[in-house]
């Protein structure tokens, strides 16, 4: 295991200073508990809501998605914008469902597709990159996946540490353990040991170990290095997935794709392109649960100016 530090309760968080924070996880469990329909019609309610007061996230939605398709006619576009607002609310309860709900009820309602990739892989000893993509339900996903074939995450701490401690308690409780996500040489050790570690690297993570590689139609996407860095010292197997609620009454499927057998070794600039390929293929399985309320062209090429 990493040098990575669990997260313990302590008694200091029974301290008024995070009453809120034990008030807010109270109500998550309470609203895990809640009819699926409930909690998606809820969901709904809550993403318009929230955009109506988050006017700069609605407009990175917007501008996101006219950089990415700009031929997209507009109709089109506005009723993508208004099902990712609907979805971007739902991913609050989608979370409570990922950290509370019962194993039952999770293989209930998500079907996973795909699986015998990854128990070919460990057959062979062989370690395995996930590659994840900033769905909004990337929460429930990553607790269906530890149900069949539980791996590693690449984790990083929240600020508030009791906050943290059940956040960490709901994404590890069906996976074997996290890692720091600036702990590369925990994610080298356990893909040299076999094990399947998550990493999502369709991001903006700024200049550091980066390139410039297309993403739809954006030329230019400041793109992270990492995966070339973790499958060249490795040798590990690259596999996509994606997350895929498929149905407004709580059916999901998790998609599972083979090995990306042409990945280029030692090449970080023509990875980072092909790479991206594989999470626009992700994305576009359901481009209306994909996070685009984040800047993901923040970062340009010096002297360009920025799209927002």
């Amino acid at each position: 295991m990493s040098k990575f530090t669990v997260p313990t309760f302590k008694k200091a968080f029974l301290h008024p200073r995070y009453w809120l924070t034990l008030l807010m996880i109270g109500v998550m469990y309470l609203m895990s508990w809640l009819p699926y329909f409930i909690q998606f019609r809820l969901g709904q309610g809550f993403g318009r809501l929230a955009m109506h007061f988050m006017k700069k996230r609605r407009k990175t939605i917007e501008r996101n998605l006219e950089l990415c398709f700009p031929d997209m006619p507009e109709q089109e576009r506005q009723e993508l914008i208004q099902k990712n607002i609907d979805n971007t609310g739902l991913a609050l309860f989608e979370t409570c469902m990922a950290w509370f709900w019962p194993d039952l009820r999770v293989e209930r309602h998500v079907k996973i597709e795909g699986l015998e990739h990854l128990y070919k892989l460990e057959e062979e000893g062989k370690g395995v990159l996930l590659i994840a993509i900033h769905s909004l339900n990337l929460e429930l996903g990553a607790r269906a996946f530890g149900l069949k074939a539980p791996g590693v995450g690449v984790y990083r701490p929240n600020t508030n540490p009791c906050f943290d401690y059940f956040q960490f308690k709901g994404r590890v409780r069906s996976n074997k353990y996290m890692i720091d996500r600036k702990d590369v040489k925990g994610m080298l050790k356990a893909l040299r040991d076999g094990e399947r570690v998550w990493y999502a690297p369709d991001h903006d993570y700024g200049l550091r170990r980066s390139s410039f590689a297309p993403l739809f139609a954006v030329e230019k996407a400041c793109t992270t290095t990492g995966t070339s860095l973790l499958v060249d010292a490795t040798d590990c197997a690259v596999v996509p997935f994606a997350m895929v609620r498929e149905s407004n009454y709580g059916r999901y499927t998790l998609k599972i794709f083979p090995p990306l057998d042409e990945f280029p070794h030692n090449e970080p600039d023509a990875a980072a392109a092909y790479i991206n390929k594989a999470i626009e293929r992700s994305i576009m399985e359901a481009p209306e649960q994909y996070m685009w309320l984040h800047r993901r062209f923040k970062t340009r090429p010096e002297g360009e100016a920025s799209l927002y």
